[in-house]
């Protein structure tokens, strides 16, 4: 059963290293999310599955030990998910960004389990995976990496769309208020549109929650960027 779930961003610029002279503008983000892992340490799980959108290379189930680097983005910055274990696959991007928050937090509370999903997985199939990742163990912690849209400047990856904003605020409301119904009903073409990467791990989430009970907090919510990024807590 899930008792707790930390939505994170996923952006490679979390890591210092990654963005060099602009590691300042994401510092209160950075924040949040260690925040945000405090409260999966406190409930204690059995379980920590980390669920992230991936290429198709990186999708599946990833084991503990799997490892992952920044090399691609020009710093020699390796990570690995957890202690133990090892594994032939690479961690997608957004789950080495959360293995890279685990290892800077000093993670040693649970077992850790990697998913990456695949942007254009069907809401219900999501729920579906969602539901099954639940089932684990009877104290089951969700890390959720996955950014909202890419559209809400002129600079912004995909360029300003006026639908971007309002978006984005229902993904924020939803994900502050724990309230799985709204982000099962999030929009898969819109997302895709507005090239919004979390919504799937988002209604992965979801289905993880179904019958939990439990309630939510936004600890975080800007788009420096033009990308929007949310920390939020369920607990």
């Amino acid at each position: 059963m899930l008792v707790a779930a930390a939505v994170c961003p996923c952006p490679p610029l979390l890591v210092p290293e990654v963005a060099a002279g602009a590691a300042p503008e994401l510092d209160a983000a950075r924040a949040a999310c260690t925040d945000a892992l405090g409260v999966l340490a406190a409930a204690r799980p059995d379980l920590l599955v980390v669920v992230g959108p991936a290429e198709q290379s990186g999708r599946g189930v990833l084991p503990e030990g799997t490892r992952g680097s920044f090399r691609g983005f020009g710093v020699e910055v390796d990570v690995r998910l957890g202690r133990d274990g090892e594994s032939e696959r690479e961690l997608p991007t957004s789950l080495a960004v959360a293995a890279w928050l685990l290892a800077r937090t000093g993670w040693s509370d649970a077992p850790i389990e990697g998913l990456g999903v695949g942007e254009p997985l069907e809401p219900e199939r999501c729920i579906q995976t969602g539901r099954g990742i639940a089932a684990r163990a009877e104290r089951v912690a969700l890390l959720v990496m996955g950014d909202a849209s890419a559209c809400r400047t002129l600079k912004a990856p995909g360029y300003l769309d006026e639908r971007a904003a309002p978006f984005d605020a229902e993904v924020a409301r939803a994900l502050g208020a724990a309230d799985a119904a709204a982000l099962r009903a999030l929009d898969a073409d819109l997302a895709y549109e507005l090239n919004a990467s979390g919504r799937a791990p988002w209604q992965v989430l979801a289905g993880a929650a179904e019958g939990a009970d439990l309630g939510g907090s936004l600890l975080y919510e800007n788009a420096p960027y033009g990308v929007g990024y949310v920390v939020a807590t369920w607990s």
